[in-house]
């Protein structure tokens, strides 16, 4: 059997190189807050006293991944942290930067994307391949990670999942924002993660569906051609007047602020909604749904 100290080596070695843990290197923002951090630690412990071995050592950590850390190649964990802030005596203040590292850790995009949400007076969103996001409960949304091929590390699907029921604070806001949903029936319908998590799946859709503010709409399959075959719709229009979409079948799928481009998708959004079911019939197909069950 190998030693003690040899399966601290190999936890060590596994920690420093493990996946989900890296920060992009197009997140400006991310990369200046690891530095950061990283900086505070190094100092911290340089004051100290402490040779990066010996600190290893203390917080029950790697050598390796403290270097990586204070040099902001690597995101430390929030218990990293927690025996950094209790080992240099810091009364707190390194624990403190768990909120800044824990936005690192979603990405970019989708960073991005809850910081437009949460600005929005009006949200509109098609959808045709699967629920979307704001709508997912949390064991919806990890069935879907945990479908992705090459698999996600368990922890990155954590940090997925994480990131995306945050942006739920949309339904929060006050005063709410006008949202509305076209979900094609077929997302509804496919049981994702099993029977137990689509049915609460569909009790989430009728939950938000009856919210002040929410509209909620199915695009039944019996119906005709429409504008949203080609792919997802998204729209947000600002309290300033501006306004950002998105269409995976226009101007190559890239968010667009052009008035004239906006109204092409504004155009095509509204015909959808016009061609889907109204929200009350939409919230009875969904009962229906959970009464075939």
């Amino acid at each position: 059997m190998p030693l003690d100290g040899e399966v601290r080596a190999r936890r060590f070695t596994a920690e420093a190189d493990e996946p989900g843990w890296e920060v992009d290197p197009e997140d400006e923002w991310g990369v200046a807050v690891l530095a950061t951090v990283g900086r505070q630690l190094r100092l911290r412990r340089e004051s100290a006293g402490m040779r990066a071995a010996a600190f290893a050592e203390a917080v029950g950590y790697g050598e390796d991944l403290v270097y990586k850390v204070e040099s902001g190649k690597r995101i430390p964990r929030p218990e990293y942290l927690d025996r950094a802030d209790a080992v240099l005596g810091a009364s707190g203040l390194l624990a403190a930067m768990k909120d800044d590292i824990a936005k690192v850790r979603y990405p970019k995009q989708v960073r991005d994307l809850a910081q437009m949400e949460a600005r929005a007076v009006e949200l509109g969103v098609y959808e045709c391949i699967s629920i979307n996001g704001l709508l997912q409960t949390p064991q919806h949304a990890q069935a879907l990670f945990k479908a992705r091929q090459p698999a996600y590390a368990e922890e990155e699907v954590e940090r997925l999942v994480a990131a995306r029921m945050a942006r739920a604070s949309v339904f929060d806001r006050s005063p709410a924002p006008a949202l509305s949903f076209v979900q094609e029936e077929a997302t509804l319908r496919r049981c994702v993660g099993g029977t137990m998590v689509w049915r609460q799946q569909l009790e989430q859709l009728l939950e938000v569906g009856r919210l002040s503010g929410v509209s909620l709409q199915v695009m039944p399959t019996r119906s005709e051609a429409h504008p949203g075959l080609s792919g997802r719709i998204e729209l947000l229009k600002f309290e300033d007047g501006t306004a950002v979409g998105r269409s995976d079948g226009a101007f190559n799928g890239r968010p667009t602020r052009d008035p004239k481009q906006l109204r092409i998708l504004e155009l095509r959004y509204g015909t959808i909604r016009a061609q889907a079911l109204p929200p009350g019939e939409s919230l009875a197909l969904i009962e229906q749904m959970l009464g075939e069950t």
